[in-house]
């Protein structure tokens, strides 16, 4: 697939928030896009609220628009809807229409539409030839919107939360995109739910990927029996099923040290579990990081242990950016059979994965790599060519940028999905 354009490809991403300190990966895909020849801007529904800002966010800031203040964006939503009132008003109406089962999600849509018209003029005078969304929710919202108002295509990645747990119209928004991406192929076989049949609207999987020249491979210098796990401390990591198996560890007597960065919700449950379990001395929670602190820890460990689980509400991860970023670094990995992971981990050949809620399987697992040197340098080799071959931003964005240029030249509708389902769709 030819990334080749006589012209360069002018990419409107429209996302909830830039920048975005855990959405590093949307930030790695922006710049591997501009580095492939594409003009990049980015709108950003929410106003800049970040008090940490990575470096390379930075640089993408003269790029990027945020909202005017919510009276100022009102207005600018009524100005838009009398410059074209037939478009506007049939959108919203849609919307409503939709919606009104989720008054919450149906409100905040709404007020992204406005954020979205206070930029009108600047997202005209950009010109993009192609409107994109990292998200399936309130972004690839706005990028419809806007391709209903300008005819210019729209396009939009979908992840994990934002089809597992919300559906925004899911069913009219695969009928109406130029482009629907995922990240795993789990995800396209979630996803066939809001089709009239299976394959009916081509979904193309493009991972979430690292930038790999900025990722050391190290296999020197690890501790003996450190234990890692990073990520917000949110029930979808499966923090209270990793808790019980290391109490199972110390049960039985072996050595170990476990550190988990991230800070989130379930932090105070989660360290009056450990503390009743008996692990105070053992288990760490050491709270947000930054990047080369996450860096440094993972080539300080001896494994990463992420045991992700489902939630009762159908919320999971795709695939951990953190599993991947680790596999990178030499860092052997354990998790569980849940949603993309196994299309990260082959079980025994680059990691282990064992099935979700189930603590004394994760304990097997973890002593049997921490008794296996030659298993856990095997697993990190592995690894890493995993990540190589599939987990490459340079590759996947590559892909990405060819299917926005087939995306451009087919026009607006390449392709027609049946849309005698969408309202029983709607309706899940």
């Amino acid at each position: 697939m030819t990334t080749e354009s006589p012209t360069p490809l002018r990419v409107l991403y429209v996302v909830s928030l830039f920048p975005c300190w855990s959405e590093t990966f949307i930030l790695r895909e922006i710049h591997a896009m501009i580095g492939h020849g594409a003009e990049v801007g980015i709108l950003s529904l929410k106003p800049h609220s970040e008090a940490l800002v990575q470096e390379r966010a930075v640089e993408l800031l003269p790029r990027t628009r945020h909202p005017a203040k919510p009276a100022r964006a009102l207005l600018s939503m009524l100005a838009l809807g009398l410059r074209h009132p037939l478009k506007v008003s049939g959108f919203v109406a849609m919307l409503c229409a939709r919606m009104w089962r989720q008054p919450g999600n149906l409100f905040r849509s709404l007020a992204a539409l406005c954020n979205a018209a206070s930029q009108w003029k600047w997202i005209r005078g950009f010109q993009p030839q192609i409107i994109h969304a990292p998200w399936a929710t309130y972004p690839a919202t706005v990028a419809w919107f806007l391709s209903r108002l300008t005819g210019i295509p729209y396009s939009f990645t979908s992840r994990a939360h934002d089809i597992f747990v919300e559906n925004h119209m899911m069913p009219a928004k695969l009928a109406s995109t130029a482009l629907a991406v995922t990240i795993t192929r789990n995800n396209v076989r979630h996803m066939t739910q809001w089709m009239g049949a299976p394959g009916a609207v081509p979904i193309q999987v493009v991972h979430s990927a690292l930038d790999l020249p900025e990722i050391r491979y190290s296999r020197e210098n690890r501790l003996p029996h450190r234990l890692l796990s990073v990520g917000r401390l949110d029930p979808i990591k499966g923090y209270d099923v990793l808790l019980p198996a290391l109490a199972e560890l110390k049960r039985r007597g072996v050595a170990f040290e476990s550190v988990v960065i991230g800070e989130g919700p379930e932090r105070a449950a989660l360290e009056a579990q450990r503390d009743a379990l008996g692990l105070r001395d053992d288990v760490a929670f050491a709270g947000a990081q930054l990047g080369a602190q996450v860096r440094q820890a993972m080539a300080e460990a001896t494994l990463m242990v992420m045991p992700c689980v489902v939630t009762p509400e159908g919320n999971a991860d795709g695939i951990p950016n953190v599993l991947t970023e680790a596999m990178a670094s030499g860092l052997p990995a354990i998790s569980t059979r849940v949603s993309g992971i196994p299309e990260l981990i082959d079980d025994g050949i680059s990691g282990r994965l064992v099935e979700p809620r189930d603590p004394i399987a994760l304990a097997d697992a973890i002593v049997a790599m921490l008794a296996d040197p030659a298993l856990r340098d095997a697993c990190a080799v592995e690894g890493r060519r995993k990540v190589e071959r599939e987990f490459d931003v340079r590759k996947e964005s590559a892909r990405l940028f060819g299917h926005m240029l087939e995306a451009t030249r087919a026009g607006k509708h390449p392709r027609r999905a049946a849309v005698s389902t969408e309202a029983a769709g709607d309706a899940r």
